[in-house]
């Protein structure tokens, strides 16, 4: 009983030093005094009231749960503004795009601020478009308040997550709409997501919605047609595979492709 005591008493102090690491980490890569200062402007422009719990954690960002002015839950979207390799993960999807060309390499932060304001601008043109993204509330520098998925501080699965506790009829009508809202990224907001998979859909209220799109590219990107490919393969591949919904990924494709065709030469 004695051993078991210290061991038990062992592990609640490591778990309480992984607790304190983790708090540190937090700390150094998101809440520094920058970061700081424009979330209490985000309370001082009466958007976000209260900042809660992670939701989510990547290498390039960190979600978490908030409260929104009218007390309603937020999701705010906390891009690192040290992450040394940021501009070498993105260097694809800017290419060619005049809002980055001035920005000096060792400009990191000035870089994630036009990132975060390019995801913003991209979930602004899907919503208006009639695409399932969250609504974006604001953003600040490296911070973007968006629509909260989810209930109590809990978000939404992935569809990744859900597929396993959907039946037959709740899979096939959520294939089917996870491919009507990918064309209509395409065909109405005239942009590629160009990282769609199942990890960046989630499932609430029984309807998909798509989420992560600041690496989204419009139609004039030199690369948007390979990223198009590389999107609908994901798709097929899980929802075929995983799902068991076919379809004739030849005829979605060149549906796709068409809509950027149309409007290069528009």
């Amino acid at each position: 009983m004695r051993r078991r005591a210290r061991w038990l008493r062992r592990e609640r102090e490591e778990e309480e030093r992984v607790k304190d690491r983790d708090m540190f980490k937090i700390v150094d890569e998101v809440f520094d005094s920058i970061t700081l200062s424009h979330l209490y402007r985000l309370y001082s422009r009466k958007v976000l009231r209260e900042l809660k719990g992670s939701i989510s954690s990547g290498k390039e960002s960190k979600v978490y749960w908030g409260v929104a002015w009218d007390r309603s839950d937020v999701a705010v979207k906390i891009y690192l503004s040290f992450t040394s390799d940021f501009r070498k993960s993105i260097r694809k999807y800017i290419v060619g795009d005049p809002r980055f060309e001035d920005i000096p390499a060792g400009n990191i932060r000035r870089l994630i601020y036009e990132w975060a304001r390019k995801e913003y601008r991209n979930l602004r043109r899907m919503r208006e478009s009639g695409v399932r993204v969250p609504r974006p509330v604001a953003v600040e520098a490296n911070i973007i308040v968006m629509e909260f998925l989810g209930e109590k501080g809990y978000r939404a699965p992935t569809l990744a997550e859900a597929v396993d506790d959907l039946d037959r009829g709740e899979a096939e009508a959520i294939a089917a709409e996870v491919l009507r809202q990918a064309e209509a990224i395409v065909c109405r907001a005239r942009l590629v997501h160009a990282d769609l998979s199942e990890y960046n859909i989630l499932v609430w209220r029984g309807e998909p919605w798509i989420i992560d799109v600041s690496q989204a590219v419009p139609h004039s990107h030199p690369n948007a047609e390979e990223f198009l490919d590389r999107d609908v393969e994901n798709l097929h591949r899980f929802l075929t595979g995983k799902m068991r919904f076919e379809f004739d990924i030849d005829a979605y494709l060149s549906r796709l492709k068409s809509c950027i065709h149309r409007g290069a030469r528009g």
